[in-house]
């Protein structure tokens, strides 16, 4: 009796003490999603991550796997970087020790480049130049390969939740034979239709379908008839609810729902980090995931769109697919993740910037005038470039160069006392843009209408100015325990490749 009542006070206590420090409990499922599409990690900084995230809180780490993963009958799949059977079970083993669970996932519609690239599978393409996506018509054919898929990742997972992706079909009704049945029944159910047929697989392998929410909220229809396992994403980078269609449907469905924020997402790229827009994301969407009821929230980080470009051997054999864009490595940004943790452990919105103040005096023992100052510097010049045009029209490149001067300069004058290591990714982040905007400068000049060819000699300087500034090498030391030599030996030479792109044609016409 005195054990029961002793129980129910601490239960009592623990709960006072939760609400009195703004604990939050609300979300059963505090995810993370990892993607290794490309920035393969090694596999002790996967566990040292795995760490972090469970002294963050998190339960839950969604592996995008893609080509990293060995699939045993589909050897094409797997790339250099791909670990061992063993490896896999053993990380997986590791995380369920730490207590989070590890959810595979597996593109099973579109982003399928990987998989269909190989003419193996050369008969399940909806375009047989554009490989990024299923024809959802070749049932038969999908349903064997995806069983196969699930049965291996199940062997080495302990998850109930098979993540089968589902998102960005762009492809979606392209093909003459996906033409017929939208035209007779329409893209919801075409979509509908297959997706079903992959839920219907996962619950048969007696686990629970999770897939993106994109589709299901613009074809509403799509949702009908499946299992009521299924588990929807709904992820939102900081847009209105109804950017993908009717979120009300979605909330309706009675299904269950994970929201899923992100730190790294369009248009980060190597040359821009939108920093205060991830932040900013973190302080609307979890509170706003929070209202809606939703079991678990999910925070993603993207390496790249998953979006590719070829090359060909010959106009059907292909060489190579190269990602449209590659974001700098998750490495740099944990800072974003710490928040994301913050986020979680109270029922309050997010104060980014009493977070970021406060993170940067922990962290790096910076004052309060300091900590101001490492705000405003990464907060500043959040512009991108597109065809030669900044996206705040009333902003010229020059003027974005001067501030990411400026902004180099702060990061620069401020020293850390601690964790110099993980503040030298934001100096050379911006290393790396300021590099970029100098060329942009140069790029932009040649593509004025008044471009003069007296102007060569000075570009020519211009540019061999920069090949001197050599940022290689702290790239590589940075991450070394991150990714694999030969990763970082190609992030380099994609990161430089326009620059040296263009020295070599202005070089024909005279020798730098």
């Amino acid at each position: 009796m005195k054990k029961c009542i002793v129980a129910t006070v601490m239960l009592v206590f623990i709960q006072l003490f939760s609400l009195k420090v703004g604990i939050a409990q609300d979300f059963a499922v505090r995810g993370f999603h990892l993607d290794l599409r490309i920035q393969v990690m090694k596999m002790p900084a996967l566990k040292k991550f795995a760490k972090q995230l469970h002294e963050g809180g998190i339960n839950t780490l969604i592996m995008e796997w893609e080509a990293t993963y060995p699939f045993e009958n589909h050897p094409l799949i797997p790339n250099q970087f791909a670990y061992t059977k063993n490896e896999v079970k053993e990380f997986v083993r590791y995380c369920e020790d730490l207590g989070i669970d590890v959810i595979p996932l597996q593109q099973s519609f579109g982003h399928v480049e990987y998989i269909l690239r190989h003419y193996r599978y050369k008969d399940l393409r909806e375009d047989q130049k554009d490989y990024s996506q299923i024809n959802p018509l070749r049932e038969e054919q999908a349903k064997a390969l995806f069983t196969d898929l699930y049965k291996d990742m199940i062997s080495t997972h302990q998850s109930d939740y098979v993540h089968i992706g589902g998102d960005e079909t762009y492809l979606l009704g392209h093909s003459k034979e996906s033409q017929a049945k939208v035209a007779a029944v329409g893209k919801g159910r075409l979509y509908g239709d297959y997706i079903k047929l992959l839920c219907d697989i996962v619950v048969g392998l007696g686990k629970k379908p999770v897939l993106w929410a994109d589709i299901a909220m613009k074809y509403p229809d799509a949702l009908e008839g499946l299992p009521k396992e299924a588990v929807f994403i709904d992820w939102n980078y900081g847009w209105d609810v109804d950017m993908f269609g009717k979120h009300s449907n979605l909330l309706n469905s009675g299904f269950e729902i994970w929201g899923a924020p992100s730190l790294r997402s369009h248009p980060d790229n190597y040359f821009l980090t939108q920093w205060e827009k991830h932040f900013n994301n973190i302080h609307d969407f979890i509170p706003q995931a929070r209202q809606f009821g939703y079991k678990g929230i999910i925070m993603t980080s993207w390496s790249t769109s998953g979006l590719y470009g070829t090359t060909w051997e010959s106009p059907k054999d292909i060489v190579e697919l190269y990602p449209i864009r590659r974001v700098y490595p998750l490495s740099g940004f944990n800072m974003l993740i710490e928040a994301y943790f913050e986020s979680l452990r109270s029922d309050k919105a997010l104060d980014v910037k009493q977070f970021v103040m406060a993170y940067a005096q922990k962290k790096y023992g910076f004052g309060l005038g300091e900590s101001s100052r490492f705000w405003e510097a990464l907060r500043a010049n959040p512009h991108e470039i597109n065809q030669g045009a900044v996206s705040t029209k009333s902003i010229s490149v020059t003027t974005m160069k001067d501030s990411a001067e400026w902004v180099l300069k702060e990061f620069e004058a401020l020293k850390p006392k601690t964790n110099k290591q993980e503040y030298l990714h934001y100096v050379l982040m911006s290393q790396i843009r300021l590099r970029y905007l100098k060329y942009m400068e140069i790029e932009l000049r040649l593509n004025s209408p008044n471009f003069r060819v007296s102007e060569l000699g000075g570009m020519k300087r211009a540019l061999n100015e920069l090949k001197r500034e050599n940022l290689d090498k702290k790239f590589k030391q940075l991450n070394r325990e991150w990714m694999y030599d030969v990763e970082l030996q190609q992030e380099n030479e994609l990161r430089n490749s326009k620059i040296m792109l263009l020295e070599a044609r202005l070089a024909r016409l005279g020798k730098l």
